[in-house]
């Protein structure tokens, strides 16, 4: 993984470390964000990070500085190949991170993401590995995220939200993105809608109307939203 040799150094170790966690949050937020749409511009940066545009600008900058991102005002940023390589590094901890609470401490999938995002910047590649180990070294998290290998490669997964399938379908849930909405996660798991569960839209009414569905035998109604929310493939 690709270190962040050009920051210069405080008088503080504490506030290097969280300088240094600030321009990691932000690598994976752009590399999350360029997933949807590529360059990602400074307004979603903000809205993902729950900052000021001024803040985002003033980060890229300084990214920019460190020869991890693209930055053109106006037009967007993109990840340098450095940029890239810690993005999916920290992704990496993340995502393995997130199965291993679930895994052996016993937490919530809704829980773990918190957690995750506490643990990920501080972990050595020897505590990385040996988790991967003991999990067998998984693809995928607890929200159906693939996880990157120790290359920085990553499965690519052709999805569609469950809101574009059309009644008389049958899908596959694969995937969770928005794993940080604790209440979004407990709902879906209220309707059985977790990774690898089968369902099939029955019926949808005008207007991003409600969804009728059918899920582990059972019939619901979900809204637009939630169905946006939840990422499919093919069954």
């Amino acid at each position: 993984m690709p270190r962040i040799e050009a920051l210069e150094n405080s008088s503080s170790p504490q506030r290097d470390n969280l300088n240094h966690q600030a321009i990691e949050d932000y690598l994976k937020t752009i590399y999350t964000l360029a997933e949807v749409e590529s360059p990602v511009s400074t307004s979603r940066i903000a809205d993902a990070r729950q900052v000021k545009p001024g803040s985002v600008t003033s980060m890229l900058r300084r990214l920019a500085g460190l020869n991890l991102v693209n930055y053109e005002k106006h037009y967007g940023v993109t990840l340098t190949d450095n940029g890239e390589k810690i993005a999916l590094e920290v992704i990496r901890h993340h995502r393995l991170l997130e199965l291993y609470l679930m895994e052996a401490l016993g937490f919530g999938w809704d829980e773990v993401h918190e957690q995750a995002d506490l643990l990920e910047h501080v972990i050595s590649e020897k505590l990385e590995e040996r988790i991967a180990a003991a999990l067998g070294y998984p693809t995928l998290d607890p929200h159906g995220d693939p996880i990157p290998d120790r290359d920085g490669s990553m499965m690519v997964m052709h999805t569609r939200p469950l809101s574009d399938v059309s009644p008389g379908e049958l899908a596959q849930v694969a995937r969770i993105p928005a794993d940080n909405n604790s209440e979004m996660l407990r709902h879906l798991a209220e309707l059985g809608l977790t990774p690898g569960a089968l369902v099939r839209v029955t019926a949808v009414a005008p207007f991003d109307g409600p969804f009728s569905i059918e899920i582990n035998g059972q019939n619901k109604v979900i809204g637009f939203t939630v169905a946006q929310a939840v990422l499919v493939v093919d069954a």
